[in-house]
């Protein structure tokens, strides 16, 4: 068969192989939960079909073979993914034996494993099963960046309280992400006291809800602003008319949701402290708010830069204006990518031909984006300097106007010691770049 590789949501992909897998999950009373790093990007570019499949049926395998009952599917990739990635998909301590985990992989996924050009692994030391999937990144922009637009947001106390371990864990992880505090279980909450009152967000799996714990969290809100939210099964999700749950978190739940969750809870109370939206939406759609977070992630970090700057005694804070940190000026958003008559005037005063000149960027940073990224990840300062020196030097001489402000932005960070910021700028100088290629290609075979 062939491979036909087209861009899909790899959230997307898991959310229904979760869905299917739903009848033997439970004939095997097993509790299934994804552990996504952060590194990986949200839309990629690959065989969907064939990476459904492969995953559909290795989850199967396991399900099948081990003697456990919670099965964590890690995926996990380089830390800087850039163009074209292998991401491994992994369950450890399976319990499952070396000759039968790739004896399933000989007999049963040979072909499509090929296919894909993927690699299955099994791990001695703790039974560890593997299949690696080799990736095309659509959008540098689409990685998992999640910050909160609002400084109220922040700061909360959560209390989880799951049938399964693995689900409670995986629910701590994703919210400790944004610093939360967590507590989970029954035993953390007595040792707070057995006061609800304590907490921001109370998160309790539905088969617990009792109508004692309703009557407790209905006498609790009464005076302080406890959100409840009700953890279900996709498959078995029902929105209850009760004013007193404020969302649902369906399963599987992965750091999109909690984001979304943070964000339909609170986004209300930064305007006046007080809940004005319908009580018992579920949260199920992922797309409303995290598309736009992913597109605007440079700026969300800043926003979260200058919070931190606000927060902190008045004789640590930096008085003198830092450009790097109000780097949203108009400019940016009015320089062109490719200014061609600016170029051509630019070049002509230097004796070269515009065409040549703009050869000669492409020839000299073509794939600087993955020079700048390991340069900024040893924070190798003098390369850093020259390579930002060198690049708004040629890029102002064709008019490549945003990569030039770029360019200088990088250069200022030395001087305001802003060097943390590097990280953001390797994304955007992505970004930038493959839009200043594009320009440029257009007008060489315009005027070949």
């Amino acid at each position: 068969m062939k491979k036909i590789e087209k861009y899909f949501d790899i959230n997307m992909v898991l959310m229904t192989i979760y869905s299917a897998l739903e009848s033997v999950r439970a004939e095997e009373h097993i509790e299934l939960v994804y552990d996504i790093e952060a590194t990986i990007p949200k839309e990629l570019r690959g065989d969907v079909e064939s990476v459904t499949h492969v995953l559909t049926q290795l989850l199967v395998f396991i399900f099948q073979n081990t003697p456990n009952r919670e099965v964590i599917l890690n995926l996990r990739a380089p830390q800087d993914f850039l163009y074209e990635e292998s991401i491994t998909f992994e369950v450890e301590d399976t319990g499952i034996s070396r000759e039968k985990a790739m004896s399933f992989f000989d007999a049963r996924l040979k072909p499509v494993l090929e296919r894909l050009d993927a690699t299955p692994s099994y791990d001695d030391e703790n039974a560890k099963v593997a299949i690696s999937i080799p990736f095309k990144l659509h959008d540098l922009g689409n990685r998992r960046y999640y910050r909160l637009p609002d400084i109220g947001m922040l700061g909360k106390k959560v209390l989880l309280i799951a049938k399964s371990k693995i689900v409670a864990d995986s629910l701590q992880k994703m919210f400790k992400y944004f610093l939360y505090e967590v507590d989970v279980g029954a035993e953390a909450y007595k040792q707070r006291g057995s006061n609800l009152a304590i907490y921001d967000i109370f998160v309790l799996e539905d088969s617990l809800l009792t109508e004692g714990i309703e009557e407790l969290v209905q006498k609790v809100q009464q005076k302080h602003d406890l959100k409840f939210v009700v953890l279900q099964e996709a498959d078995n999700a029902e929105v209850l008319n009760k004013k007193f749950i404020s969302a649902y978190l369906v399963k599987p739940v992965m750091q999109e949701s909690i984001y979304e969750l943070i964000i339909a809870l609170f986004e209300a109370d930064v305007e006046d402290r007080k809940i004005k939206k319908d009580a018992g939406q579920p949260i199920i759609n992922m797309e409303k708010y995290i598309i736009d977070a992913f597109k605007k992630s440079e700026e969300a970090y800043m926003q979260m830069e200058r919070i931190k700057e606000e927060m902190m005694p008045m004789h640590q804070q930096k008085h003198t204006p830092n450009p790097i940190i109000d780097s949203r000026d108009e400019n940016d958003e009015s320089a062109l990518v490719l200014n061609v008559e600016l170029g051509k005037e630019k070049t002509k005063k230097s004796g070269i031909e515009y065409a040549n000149a703009l050869k000669d960027f492409i020839e000299t940073f073509d794939r600087s984006d993955i020079y700048f990224r390991d340069i900024a990840k040893s924070k190798a300062a003098w390369q850093i300097k020259e390579f930002a020196i060198d690049l708004e030097k040629k890029a102002s001489l064709i008019g490549a106007e945003r990569i030039a402000k770029l360019a200088e932005k990088i250069s200022l960070m030395f001087v305001y010691d802003n060097l943390d910021m590097l990280p953001v700028y390797t994304g955007k100088y992505h970004l930038e770049l493959k839009k200043l290629f594009t320009e440029i290609q257009k007008y060489l075979q315009k005027y070949r």
